[in-house]
């Protein structure tokens, strides 16, 4: 049952910030994010409250004999579209994470595997890279090394757009492919695997780190990694001492260097403690759409088959060509709607 108070409250708090913005007052800025994210439920307010007026209008014109022809005729239509309008409420009103609007920063390492997991990775960074341009975000490479076979020893990519990190967040955990290897003479599959990890870029509120806690060097870039990696002395190693995690940038800019380098360091502080607080909710309850572990395999990639298995929902799709091209939103969506179904499943409760 929705809440009539509920609505109430969220459409006089929507008019406050429509007037504190008006005036100019306050943080602007805070005030508009606030403003953007609510103005998509209040439109869902609206619809599901003038439903519930037209219902109740058409019911009360049943008692006129002049206008109970025109209600019996209405009445039906009006009934037939509330489940459909609960049902956009509710996913509106669901919590949302906060993280959701954020960039992101994206990792991939090869796991077990050897040399195909190494080319997997990259595999991997190449279908990230074309669902970003299918969806008009900016893909930046911002730390590369590459093996001897053209794989990748590690990547870390800065993507910015229109809701990146809620749907890119889906993508961490251990990607598993199965498949023939080039170097492979007896026709034989062998299974390998990578990992990513989908980052929110943090702001620069949300972590404060004390100078004093880190390390920087300066370095020479070295080992593969042709257009990505310099040979000069600009190359930076941030380490963050309470943590152990270490960052490095090897840009050709120092001092682009230095700011690359923290902003990856503020986003794995920040993700560190989302998943603290993750860990903690989950030990209550575990999400139906994957635990967040990134130690979790959460896909299969079956290149004899053509298919592609997310075992989060037992989704599997044969367009395996489409998907190592970038086609991401089919899968994306079913987990979106799982994820949804999930949290509706628990307001219920």
């Amino acid at each position: 049952m929705i809440s009539i108070d509920r609505l109430i409250q969220i459409t006089q708090r929507f008019q406050f910030l429509e007037a504190k913005m008006s005036e100019g007052g306050g943080d602007i800025a805070a005030l508009g994010r606030e403003y953007a994210e609510l103005r998509p439920v209040v439109e869902q307010v609206a619809a599901y409250r003038q439903l519930i007026d037209d219902i109740a209008e058409a019911e009360l014109m049943l008692v006129d004999p002049e206008m109970k022809a025109l209600a019996e005729d209405e009445l039906p239509d009006l009934k037939a579209r509330l489940p459909e309008v609960e049902k956009a409420l509710q996913l509106a009103l669901l919590p949302k994470d906060a993280a959701d609007a954020r960039p992101a920063m994206i990792e991939i390492r090869p796991g077990t595997g050897g040399d195909e997991a190494a080319l997997f990775a990259g595999d991997l960074l190449r279908m990230y890279q074309r669902y970003a341009e299918t969806r008009g975000w900016s893909f930046q490479i911002i730390e590369y090394q590459e093996t001897e076979l053209g794989g990748i020893k590690e990547v870390v990519a800065h993507v910015k757009g229109e809701g990146v990190f809620a749907r890119l967040k889906y993508e961490s955990g251990v990607h598993r492919v199965q498949r023939v290897p080039e170097t492979e003479s007896g026709g034989r599959i062998h299974t390998s695997a990578a990992t990513v990890a989908v980052l929110p870029e943090a702001e620069d509120v949300d972590i404060h780190i004390d100078p004093n806690d880190l390390r920087i060097d300066t370095m020479r870039s070295s080992g593969a990694g042709g257009q990505h990696v310099n040979t000069t002395d600009s190359a930076v190693r941030i380490t963050h001492i309470p943590s152990g995690i270490v960052v490095t940038s090897s840009e050709k800019s120092q001092h682009r260097n230095r700011e690359i380098a923290m902003q990856v360091l503020k986003t794995r502080l920040y993700d560190m403690e989302r998943q603290r607080a993750h860990d903690e909710r989950a030990a209550s309850r575990k999400s139906q759409v994957g635990s967040g572990d990134r130690s979790e395999r959460i896909r299969t990639y079956n290149f004899p088959q053509g298919r592609m298995t997310d075992h989060r929902i037992n989704l599997t799709l044969y367009k395996l060509d489409q998907i190592m091209q970038g086609d991401l939103d089919e899968i994306i969506d079913a987990l979106i709607a799982e994820h949804q179904a999930a949290l509706l499943a628990e307001m219920d409760t």
